[in-house]
């Protein structure tokens, strides 16, 4: 096991202007589930590349556990990988692909199989371990991806998008398994996905990439609740918290109604609130009309339009159900929760809970 560091580490690909990964500074502790999460084209999977060794360093530095790897080569870095198509050897069974590392690394045939059995039972892989990948689950296969990393004992850790090629619901079951599995393990992982829902849920901390930069990397829940900039705000949570821009100076007109909130920011300031802070009712400050109404069961989402400076807005309420509104009924709205309040630069200056 061991720490990870990134130190200025940068990486820009021939013939294009700005860096891929832009001076990444950024710290894995020993044991830790790092997400690195962000758009597509944000860097993350070049930033999991570089410390796998799989990308070359422009500059700066990559370490494992202290020891400068940034001109190791990939195979001696000490590092397991799980990509996100498996990467399964079709001839070989369950077995064999799990041990097939080993194998190659010159270990005992009788320790390899122990470890093999042993990494198989952890997984549940015991039936599947005579079976060859064309036979399995999409789930099992990702099992049989994960379980030749684990029977390595790496130091570290790296998986690439590996839930994505799984359906919806195998897709949360798969992910609460591998946070059991990594807790109980206590390798030093880092776990790169554009998915925001599986990051806060994976994650003791997330990194939050944009454009090749690092933007914040804190744990879910203070991403989620003190986001450093409007880009994080805007891409952690689902839906995506509501923005509208404002002049600030005291006082916030949203739509034709006026909110104290005590602070001033002056012009092109950017207040954003979560959809849970709007209760939709008839003598809120704020006039609205009703989209869309998608109602999920134990939670109902109300898209709705506010006339805000002129200009029509669009807004998400999540409300509890059941909701008896219907599309183009007018309704109001009162905020009642945090305000997020950012100054022209898109830096959060401040939050006002009301």
């Amino acid at each position: 096991m061991a720490a990870v560091e990134y130190e200025e580490a940068t990486r820009l690909y021939p013939g294009t202007p700005t860096p891929a990964v832009n001076k990444l500074n950024l710290s894995v502790a020993d044991g830790e589930l790092l997400v690195l999460v962000g758009p597509s084209g944000s860097g993350k999977s070049t930033a999991l590349r570089m410390l796998a060794g799989l990308e070359p360093l422009d500059d700066g530095r990559i370490l494992i556990g202290g020891n400068d790897v940034s001109t190791v080569r990939p195979r001696d870095r000490d590092i397991a990988m799980v990509f996100q198509n498996y990467a399964l050897y079709p001839n070989l069974d369950v077995a064999q692909n799990m041990g097939f590392a080993l194998k190659q690394q010159g270990v005992p045939k009788e320790e390899r199989l122990k470890r093999v059995r042993d990494v198989a039972k952890l997984l549940d892989l015991e039936p599947y371990l005579d079976r060859k990948p064309r036979n399995l689950s999409g789930g099992q296969r990702q099992r049989v991806a994960m379980g030749r990393a684990i029977v390595r004992h790496p130091k570290v850790y790296l998986m690439d998008e590996p839930l994505s090629n799984l359906d919806a619901k195998l897709r949360v079951q798969t992910r609460a398994e591998l946070v059991e599995l990594q807790q109980r393990l206590a390798v030093t992982t880092v776990y790169v996905t554009h998915d925001q829902v599986e990051a806060m849920t994976m994650g003791h901390r997330v990194a939050v990439l944009r454009d090749g930069d690092l933007q914040q990397v804190e744990a879910p829940s203070t991403l989620y609740h003190e986001p450093a900039n409007v880009f994080v705000a805007g891409f952690i949570g689902s839906p995506a918290m509501n923005m509208l821009p404002v002049s600030i100076d005291g006082s916030v007109r949203i739509a034709g109604g006026e909110i104290r909130i005590g602070q001033a920011l002056g012009e092109a300031a950017t207040i954003g609130f979560r959809p849970e802070t709007v209760t939709i009712g008839d003598d809120g400050p704020i006039p609205a009309r009703v989209r869309v109404v998608e109602d999920l069961g134990s939670e109902v989402f109300v898209h709705l339009v506010v006339d805000h400076d002129g200009d029509e807005r669009r807004i998400v309420a999540r409300v509890d159900p059941p909701f008896a509104g219907e599309p183009d009924e007018n309704v109001r709205l009162t905020l009642r929760g945090a305000l997020h309040l950012f100054d022209a630069t898109e830096m959060r200056r401040a939050t006002v809970t009301l």
